[in-house]
């Protein structure tokens, strides 16, 4: 077998993306630090066609280099926007009926797997800062808890990492 090259994948271009129709996910980053981690969700974004990513709190926005890397110009592709309060944004997206979904681990939280997304809803995927998590009033006035199952010893995933398995995952279902 011979390895693809860039030009043989058939990838959009950035006006392209722009006008393709888009998966119902908006993903909400609640303070993140990392700006490779920022970086790598502009990137799970896009593979994914997602509608928008809001930056809350601390978490940094382009331009910069260090989001730039990991980015590699999804900054350019996907829709953004800061807003420095996540809860204010949250109650925002609850009164447009999009349904908001902390990714947590949390008391009676559903597990990834068995989590059926509404094809009829627009899902909002939060997620937390890398040492504290999701911040407790925005768990609370979430209206879901999703948890990623995990069989080992560590507690958590990198943050970039749990965007790109519940991203893909919420995307393979909606266009099962």
């Amino acid at each position: 077998m011979r390895k693809l090259r860039n030009e043989e994948l058939d990838r959009k271009g950035v006006e392209e993306f722009k006008l393709a129709g888009k998966t119902p996910i908006i993903i909400v980053l609640d303070n993140i630090r990392s700006l490779n981690n920022i970086g790598s969700v502009f990137r799970t974004a896009d593979a994914f066609l997602v509608e928008k990513i809001y930056l809350c709190g601390i978490t940094a926005t382009p331009p910069h280099k260090d989001i730039h890397k990991t980015a590699l110009d999804a900054t350019e592709s996907v829709d953004w926007e800061y807003v420095p309060e996540t809860i204010d944004l949250v109650e925002k997206l609850k009164t447009e009926g999009c349904h908001v979904i902390s990714v947590e681990q949390a008391e009676n939280a559903t597990q990834l797997n068995k989590y059926i997304p509404a094809k009829d809803e627009k899902q909002v995927l939060i997620f937390g800062n890398e040492v504290k998590g999701v911040a407790q009033n925005v768990v609370s006035a979430s209206d879901e808890i999703l948890e990623i199952p995990q069989f080992g010893t560590k507690h958590s995933l990198n943050i970039s990492v749990s965007v790109g398995v519940v991203v893909w995952d919420c995307w393979n279902k909606l266009n099962a």
